[in-house]
């Protein structure tokens, strides 16, 4: 198993993609700590995880403490997936929903990272995997709050790597395109998707364990050269 002895933290771990990296890594031997907005009933498929942290990435104060979780358990690979998304027209985008997903898509990683770092620094050995978008690479209208946030990761990882890499820290984003996750499925409908996958090359969605299969190669040992990257996965739709 490629991850036995490997502790990994998962930031949004109970749903969608989060949950299907944390049970791929549990598959694989990996000591597993994620966080979630949610309860203990929304963690409760994933009873093989070590430890919860519950918190929401809205509260800077919250963000610190999960930071400070971190430090204590001194994880080996961090996995940023926890995000947010808000749809509007650029001349109606409340200030406060701009700065909100801003805290949980940029400052949130980006504080969870410095927390880590130090531990990773001691260990020679470290591996980051931030979970970005498509709209972090491509962009579209009514998409100014949320695709900022995933421009600015992949600037902020970039710059990690540059820094971090000499240290035997691999840092990289995952870019999904359109994935077929129950939130997809509720709020597109079988029309809507069927209108969205004429626009991709391999003409379907992604799924979760295809993006699971992703971040856990970039966060093994089998990765030994591929850092400051944003890779995606996106059935060909950004290149085609």
């Amino acid at each position: 198993m490629r991850f036995e002895g490997k502790k990994v933290f998962i930031s949004g771990a109970s749903k969608g993609i989060g949950k299907s990296i944390a049970n791929a890594f549990l598959e694989e031997g990996a000591f597993v700590f994620g966080s979630s907005t949610g309860g203990k009933k929304e963690t409760s498929d994933l009873p093989n995880c070590q430890e919860w942290f519950f918190a929401d990435f809205n509260d800077i104060d919250q963000i610190k403490k999960c930071a400070n979780f971190l430090r204590k358990i001194e994880p080996d690979i961090l996995i940023n997936n926890a995000g947010i998304n808000k749809i509007a027209p650029f001349v109606s985008i409340e200030p406060e929903d701009f700065l909100s997903i801003h805290r949980v898509n940029v400052f949130a990683p980006f504080l969870l990272c410095q927390s880590v770092l130090p531990s990773m620094i001691l260990k020679s050995w470290g591996r980051i995997v931030n979970i970005s978008s498509i709209w972090g690479k491509i962009s579209k209208e009514q998409r100014a709050s949320y695709s900022s946030s995933k421009f600015a990761i992949d600037g902020m990882t970039i710059a990690l790597a540059a820094e971090h890499s000499m240290n035997g820290i691999l840092a990289n984003c995952v870019a999904p395109g359109f994935t077929d996750t129950e939130l997809t499925r509720r709020v597109l409908g079988e029309e809507g998707i069927r209108n969205l996958v004429a626009n991709v090359p391999l003409r379907r969605m992604g799924t979760v364990d295809e993006i699971a299969r992703l971040v856990l190669w970039l966060s093994s040992e089998e990765n030994s050269y591929v850092t400051g990257q944003n890779i995606s996965i996106d059935g060909g739709f950004t290149r085609v």
